[in-house]
């Protein structure tokens, strides 16, 4: 293993290393954020064209300080998003943040193998009548196993720079021109909205760019430094965020029968010839989605079984992830989202909170050698997290839907998203001053 493609576990990142800049992670995060799952989820707002977009400015901006955060965190410790949670939650409460991210990033791996295939598909039927989807998700799994192994430093170095960058502008023009031209934008300016709520857009963009919270620190231990993270993550996933929520609540308006990635798909394929240079770029740029989660799935898993191989991991995960993906085709995801900012949005309020009453420096003392559970932050965090389901109210978890419906929910506000990292941040900060109080009363005179 060379230092262009290390294999790095659960220790804190060595000095040499620390190789990417803020450029690089721009780049990254850039192609991280340019997604057609994304692109389609101003679908699910049911707002105006004007109410979409303040929406999409106000949960981006949220959103990625606290991205933008988190990456800074991650690269200051430099050590991997799950077991920076070792730090607020304790040794074995970071095992709870951890199964949560790796159902998270193995949903997201199924959904980004699937849209990879169907665009794939589209295309194959575009050009030679072939469709063939089954087959692209065994040759895109196979590819997202491949980029996964290079590790963040290889990714970076190999595919964005060369290859994905270069799929993304070519995507983000082609995609900016051809929904502007199918899109009356006077008469949607002036238009009204469908019953949507301003504030529920909010926290969907919210969720959509929390979701990476729980995964940024894998790749921004391996910054130069932490500013190099902050601005790389928080601007980087910024800008593909306004662009796609933005430029998606026209395209989505404008084609009323647009209600997920594959109709999108069907739309851009029925093209001309620039609709086949855009499929083709759509699905080499949505492939990077793919490596991310793959990565990130192994490395999570790492803070579980720490002396386990991360490359017989990230073939397992791709593995698995691949064989999902035939089973089923996983495109809708609204109440997904809703229920990831449910727990990564809290989850970071905490974080965040017990960052600062360290000094807002993780040793690795904090990181390692603390004790196996912290109840106080744990509970903080839950708390956090039934506030956020209260409001939001996500469908579709049984007995839990059902009783939280009983409850009256809140109704108006600004959401789910601030509520519930304000109530987390606030009782962490109270649950880490408690314990700083005590021990200052146990200390040695």
């Amino acid at each position: 293993m060379s230092d262009t493609t290390p294999s790095w576990g659960i220790e804190p990142v060595p000095e040499r290393l620390r190789v990417l800049g803020t450029v690089d992670l721009l780049l990254l995060w850039t192609n991280l954020g340019i997604s057609l799952l994304v692109l389609v989820a101003a679908a699910y707002l049911g707002l105006s064209l004007r109410q979409a977009l303040l929406a999409t400015v106000v949960g981006g901006l949220i959103g990625n300080t606290m991205l933008g955060v988190a990456a800074f965190i991650g690269a200051d410790a430099r050590v991997p998003a799950m077991v920076l949670q070792r730090a607020p939650l304790g040794q074995r409460g970071s095992y709870l943040a951890t199964g949560l991210n790796v159902l998270q990033c193995l949903g997201w791996s199924v959904f980004e193998i699937t849209i990879i295939a169907l665009a794939a598909g589209a295309l194959s039927q575009r050009l030679f009548g072939v469709h063939i989807v089954w087959v692209w998700k065994l040759c895109f799994g196979a590819l997202g196993l491949v980029l996964a192994l290079l590790g963040p430093i290889g990714f970076v170095r190999r595919f964005v720079r060369k290859i994905g960058i270069w799929a993304v502008a070519a995507s983000i023009a082609y995609l900016a021109v051809w929904i502007v031209r199918h899109g009356d934008l006077g008469r949607l300016w002036q238009a009204g909205g469908h019953g949507g709520s301003f504030w529920l857009g909010v926290d969907l963009v919210i969720a959509l760019t929390v979701s990476w919270v729980p995964l940024v620190a894998d790749y921004t231990r391996f910054a130069r430094a932490p500013r190099s993270a902050f601005i790389g993550a928080g601007l980087g996933y910024l800008l593909p965020t306004l662009f796609q929520f933005g430029f998606g609540a026209v395209l989505v308006l404008s084609h009323p029968a647009i209600a997920g990635p594959t109709d999108v798909l069907t739309t851009v394929a029925a093209g001309g010839v620039g609709s086949v240079l855009a499929l083709l770029a759509l699905t080499v740029d949505e492939t990077d989605e793919a490596f991310a989660n793959i990565y990130s799935t192994a490395v999570s898993l790492q803070n579980w079984f720490p002396r386990a191989s991360q490359r017989l991991l990230i073939v397992g995960v791709a593995t698995l992830a691949t064989a999902i993906s035939l089973g089923v085709n996983l495109t809708q995801y609204q109440q997904f989202l809703l229920l990831l900012g449910a727990f990564f949005v809290p989850l970071f309020g905490v974080l965040l909170a017990d960052w600062l009453s360290a000094g807002r420096h993780y040793t690795p003392e904090h990181i390692f050698g603390g004790p196996a559970w912290r109840p106080g932050m744990i509970g903080a965090w839950l708390v956090g997290f039934a506030l956020y389901e209260w409001i939001a109210q996500t469908q579709g978890l049984g007995f839990w839907s059902r009783w939280l419906s009983r409850l009256h929910p809140a109704n108006g506000g600004v959401g789910a998203s601030l509520p519930s990292f304000a109530v987390s941040f606030v009782l962490a900060l109270g649950v880490a001053a408690a314990r700083e109080a005590r021990r200052a009363r146990h200390a040695p005179a």
